[in-house]
């Protein structure tokens, strides 16, 4: 059993290597989130742990964002250069004679400096000081900054999908909030002078639903809050329908924490009250909405139907794709922004035909790394 331990170990460079490996999966998560003054400082001390040397520098274009290590005398020298890292766009080295110390003692001698660079701009440095230069401690310099130039690459696509989801929440409050508005206002007005305690609560429930529409403090939300904000929705359609308009909840309480993309499930809703019921046409006695949750496993599963007119297949194809003369309510919105949060595993799944209602189902896991409600912004 001892002489599988000490196999089970492996050799000295077996350790070495998950070392390094451990020290760069703790700078990663600092990293990702860009290069700032902050994520410099707490992914400094496990670079430098990295490369091992006795001092570390890392920089933006203009100033020392972090310093970890001895020599702390030398960080104003540090910005100075950077400049020759930055304006070559490569590796250089620095020697005694440039960063001249009086301090007996400072190991801070000789430097390399790595430029980091960022979709072929160049963002920063990262700077490794030591007594003397080695030709191993260069080419170690270099492959730092690659590899941190990566994971702030990573950081920039991370930011800019965000943006992208930003805009895409944007663009489907515009589509889904003029045609709701009108509708809803109409309705309140129509029972101020016969039911005006109605009409009071109406505009509350409107008040709650727009405010829950146009909230500003994150892209994701539990589902608990979207149905919330749909029941809203529902009531003010009934108010508008009449009995024309039956609905029917079925929720599993287990579900209602899971985190999903915010007005991810609404814009269904919306499609099946406008597309089942009242694209019916006057004539429609009563259209049925069913909205279901179930619990699956590591899934949540959510369904709306409605009994309504149904569609062209290949228009609902043709709108998931993006062709926004068919997709008035966002459904491709909504199909895009579940892929880009979970996967294309995660996209909505249409089942409809002409004069045979429509089904949506999406699919979502009950958790996601890095999917928590209320982020965002």
């Amino acid at each position: 059993m001892r002489g599988w331990r000490r196999r089970h170990l492996g050799s000295e460079a077996d350790r070495a290597a998950f070392r390094a490996l451990h020290q760069a999966s703790l700078a990663s998560p600092a990293l990702r989130g860009g290069l700032t003054e902050s994520s410099a400082a707490r992914a400094i001390g496990h670079l430098r742990a990295l490369l091992g040397t006795p001092a570390l520098a890392l920089t933006d274009t203009a100033s020392v964002l972090a310093w970890d290590g001895d020599g702390a005398h030398h960080r104003d020298q540090a910005t100075v250069v950077a400049l020759l890292a930055i304006e070559r766009g490569s590796t250089r080295t620095i020697d005694r004679g440039q960063l001249g110390c009086p301090t007996g003692g400072c190991p801070v001698r000789t430097g390399v400096v790595s430029p980091l660079v960022v979709d072929d701009r160049v963002v920063g440095t990262v700077q490794a000081f030591a007594p003397t230069l080695t030709a191993g401690l260069v080419r170690a310099t270099d492959e730092v900054a690659k590899w941190v130039s990566a994971q702030l690459e990573l950081a920039e696509l991370d930011a800019s999908r965000n943006r992208l989801m930003e805009a895409e929440v944007r663009a489907l409050r515009a589509q889904i909030s003029p045609h709701f508005v009108y509708n809803s206002l109409g309705a309140i007005a129509s029972f101020v002078r016969t039911d005006p305690d109605r009409a009071r609560e109406l505009l509350l429930e409107f008040a709650d639903f727009t405010r829950y529409s146009f909230r500003r403090h994150g892209e994701f939300t539990t589902l608990a809050e979207e149905l919330r904000s749909i029941e809203r929705y529902l009531l003010l359609e009934q108010a508008r329908f009449g009995d024309r308009l039956q609905v029917t909840l079925n929720i599993a309480p287990e579900v209602l924490p899971v985190v999903v993309p915010f007005l991810c499930i609404q814009p269904l809703v919306e499609n099946a009250v406008r597309h089942g019921l009242e694209g019916a046409g006057p004539d429609r006695d009563v259209g049925h909405l069913r909205i279901v949750a179930h619990d699956r496993g590591h899934e949540c599963v959510v369904e709306v139907e409605d009994d309504g007119a149904g569609e062209d297949p290949e228009k609902v194809r043709r709108a998931l794709a993006g062709d926004a003369e068919l997709d008035s309510v966002g459904l491709g919105n909504v199909d895009a922004r579940l892929r880009t949060t979970f996967g294309d595993d995660y996209g909505l799944v249409v089942e409809t035909a002409p004069g045979a209602g429509t089904k949506v189902i999406v699919r979502v896991p009950k958790f996601a790394p890095g999917v928590t409600a209320g982020a965002g912004s």
